[in-house]
């Protein structure tokens, strides 16, 4: 089987974490808002860091931030912020930790004009269709959102096409999946 070239350039425990990465869930459509939120994190925090430091951290992260459950992390004080800037098992940056509370608290918002994350990105999807737009978008709305990171969120949940090479089979059941829906 052909996989995506990249990940012929990863060997031993990175392999495994990228290909489960990979395998099941980069390119995938996800509808639940949590996850799209976890998603999200995932992306800010790997700004300027390495993509496996992020995979080898992640249960670590979902431990720290309540599953990523946004009516929680929106919640969040100074004594939740002192927790998180104390936990060696997440990036302890300050300006991502307050982005992961601000943008909770924006989800939230957005649920209230939308109904939810989802149809919200579901709603621009239809008419926001250049990266350079979305990037508009995202950096109007959240915090800590670049065009490198929105471009990887977007790819990452399927907004945007690049997941997969044509030839990979997870991009044949990820078209067969969208294709279903």
């Amino acid at each position: 089987m052909t996989y995506c070239e990249y990940l012929n350039t990863i060997s031993g425990e990175n392999l495994a974490l990228h290909k489960e990465y990979h395998d099941n869930h980069y390119g995938f459509p996800i509808e639940n808002d949590d996850e799209l939120f976890e998603r999200l994190m995932f992306e800010i925090n790997q700004a300027g860091l390495n993509w496996i430091l992020i995979l080898k951290k992640q249960y670590n992260f979902r431990k720290a931030f309540d599953n990523y459950k946004i009516e929680r992390v929106a919640k969040y004080g100074e004594k939740e912020f002192q927790r998180l800037m104390n936990d060696p098992g997440i990036i302890r940056n300050r300006l991502k930790i307050d982005a992961a509370v601000e943008n909770a608290k924006i989800i939230l918002k957005i649920r209230e004009e939308t109904s939810s994350f989802s149809k919200w990105l579901d709603i621009h999807s239809e008419k926001t269709g250049s990266l350079a737009e979305w990037t508009k978008l995202f950096k109007k709305t959240f915090k800590f959102t670049g065009g490198e990171i929105v471009n990887e969120f977007l790819i990452s949940t399927g907004y945007l096409p690049g997941a997969h090479s044509p030839d990979c089979p997870v991009y044949k059941r990820i078209k067969l999946l969208k294709n279903n829906l």
